[in-house]
């Protein structure tokens, strides 16, 4: 199934398993990054994960690159000033690891500067091994964007985001699996269907309000002291045990059958525990 496309550099299909495959689609410029794309991504990125039907998200590029990174077409204009509160570092809104719905970046080619950081918003990362991959900014006079200096450190450790991110040095795929920050490294023709076979496996055997959980605990989690974090899974699974998908998913294992869960996201998915503790103090 094909979605309306917010720009015609990016489009939105989505398969009988509930995954939604978003393309960044303009090759020609190696999928280089316009603000018009940037409005495309925020506004797939709402409706999927305000669709009951979509499981997975995955975010790819169309042949050859992944992204090339911004659009540099306008040459030394390209980084010129804008008017404060016209323009936005982040890039996208809403960024992927806020959604409820597990994100994995299929970075089938090269991923240079917001390439790059806009897959490291997403959850689950596949590279290509041979493809270049570098946060390069500070050689272009400017900074790394999309939540870099906040994503990278998570994902690969302060003193990798430091080498990453104040050099903006190159590296390929074995590299970014070494650093951590791919989770696989194939080749680029297989970038694609690995990450479906991953995102179908999740589509399938994983519970959708499971996921969203463990999703949003696990990116907030450097916020919370060992504690807090305890807390707060005990909170989730009261809400987890004695449903019906806790119920189904331990018989589809019993009888070794697919799972089929009921309940949805984000229509079933109960409310964080601070936010039912925030809305009981607004009644009283």
């Amino acid at each position: 199934m094909s979605a309306q496309a917010p720009s015609a550099d990016i489009h939105l299909e989505i398969d009988d398993f509930g995954v939604a495959v978003i393309t960044l689609d303009r090759p020609q410029r190696r999928n280089a990054f316009s603000s018009a794309m940037g409005r495309g991504l925020g506004d797939y990125y709402a409706r999927c994960d305000a669709d009951d039907d979509v499981r997975v998200i995955v975010l790819t590029g169309a042949p050859p690159a992944f992204c090339a990174g911004a659009d540099i077409s306008s040459g030394a204009d390209t980084f010129g000033p804008t008017e404060r509160g016209r323009f936005s570092a982040a890039a996208v809104d809403p960024p992927a690891w806020t959604l409820r719905k597990p994100v994995i970046a299929a970075v089938n080619g090269h991923a240079i500067g917001l390439g790059l950081t806009l897959a490291l918003q997403c959850d689950l990362r596949v590279f290509a091994i041979d493809a270049r991959y570098g946060v390069v900014q500070v050689r272009r006079g400017v900074m790394p964007d999309a939540y870099a200096h906040w994503t990278l450190p998570r994902l690969a450790g302060i003193a990798a985001a430091a080498e990453i991110l104040l050099t903006g040095r190159t590296f390929d795929g074995n590299d970014a699996l070494r650093m951590g920050i791919a989770t696989r490294a194939v080749d680029a023709d297989e970038v694609l269907a690995v990450a479906m076979d991953l995102a179908r496996d999740i589509a399938v055997n994983v519970s959708p309000v499971s996921a969203a959980y463990t999703k949003r605990l696990l990116w907030e989690s450097f916020a919370h002291s060992p504690g807090e974090v305890g807390r707060l899974e005990t909170e989730l699974h009261h809400h987890l045990m004695g449903s019906a998908d806790a119920r189904e998913g331990v018989m589809a294992f019993v009888e070794r059958r697919d799972p089929v869960w009921t309940r949805r996201v984000p229509s079933d998915l109960p409310p964080w525990p601070e936010e039912q503790l925030n809305d009981r103090e607004e009644k009283q």
